[in-house]
């Protein structure tokens, strides 16, 4: 049989209203709904040729062993499943133009990318809710990079997630002037997994069952905020969702605590920046690293502010396009 290859980009995402638990962990089913933006220039390139003898994975310049690998290739059987037949050996290798202390989840976009890439390698027509359920597979937030712009992955009713996918409410176009600054206050592992921390603040958290209900009602919000492109209502409404989310994990048994002393010290310069002007707000993944929301023209103010609190590095994001299949294979 021929090989067959294809290579696919797609961005990460950064959630404003955040996704925080897993109902079903074997399926990557979330117990809320969640809504995100994509985060352009940003980006992971992946290159999938079937058929290509012994399975190999090659992420960011290393051979992926173990769990990570497994994941890899639990997607790809997913694809063999769809489309009736085996791939045979897979050789995968992906890569990132953004570092990983970045706090920006690269598995949302890695797995976006590999989800598009493999569907076309074993000539499966683009089906967008299908790609979506694939990626989340992989890694639950890659369910919300395949499409570009402003996405909302629905926690769905069904038990076999046929239901639980991310569509599009605006693309990136609706918002041209919008900017997200991606923090980096700490380039340190985290002594929790965000998947570990999950389990445990579902498990533990007392505050579990009203984080759900509260995230569930703020997407509408959320929506409602983007439609009017109002930064103020976005920006109060993306910090609220981060700081109950940080609260919930931190009343888990153990605690769950991803904040540091930099992840403080740029957040709370924050009030100080509005009351003299500068439209800045933050949200902040399960990490110490937040990225901060402001438009166009404040960028520069908004870059120092974080710097003199502290960050060592400042990415600069706008919304970001679609997972797409693209020429030029990594191998």
């Amino acid at each position: 049989m021929t090989s067959r290859k294809a290579t696919a980009r797609a961005h990460p995402n950064i959630a404003l209203v955040k996704y925080w638990g897993k109902r079903d962990a074997a399926l990557v089913l979330p117990h809320q709904s969640s809504f995100s933006v994509t985060l352009a220039p940003l980006e992971v390139t992946t290159t999938v040729e079937l058929d290509a003898g012994p399975s190999r994975v090659e992420l960011n310049g290393r051979e992926a062993t173990g769990a990570e690998r497994d994941r890899v290739l639990a997607l790809v059987n997913l694809v063999a499943h769809e489309a009736g037949r085996p791939l045979g050996g897979v050789r995968v290798v992906s890569r990132g133009n953004f570092p990983m202390a970045a706090g920006l989840a690269s598995s949302a976009a890695g797995f976006a990318a590999l989800a598009r890439a493999t569907r076309a390698a074993a000539g499966l027509p683009d089906d967008v809710a299908r790609t979506s359920r694939l990626a989340r597979a992989g890694s639950g937030s890659a369910a919300r990079s395949v499409q570009g712009g402003f996405c909302t992955w629905q926690r769905g009713q069904r038990p076999d997630g046929e239901d639980s996918f991310a569509t599009q409410d605006f693309p990136e176009s609706h918002w041209p002037e919008l900017r997200l600054l991606a923090c980096v206050v700490s380039g340190a592992e985290k002594d929790v997994s965000s998947r570990d921390g999950m389990a445990a603040t579902v498990e533990t958290s007392p505050y579990y069952r009203a984080w759900v209900e509260d995230a569930e009602a703020e997407v509408p919000r959320a929506r409602d905020a983007v439609r009017r492109r109002d930064l103020a209502a976005l920006g109060v409404l993306a910090e609220r969702n981060a700081w109950r989310m940080h609260a919930t994990a931190l009343a888990a048994e153990p605690p769950c605590c991803y904040l540091r002393p930099g992840t403080l010290a740029v957040v709370l310069a924050l009030p100080g920046a509005r009351a003299k002007g500068c439209p800045v707000y933050f949200t902040l993944d399960a990490g110490p690293n937040p990225v901060l929301l402001t438009t166009a023209e404040h960028v520069a103010r908004v870059e120092a502010l974080a710097r003199a609190a502290g960050a060592s590095d400042v990415l600069r994001c706008a919304p970001g396009g679609d997972a797409r299949l693209v020429d030029g294979a990594l191998f």
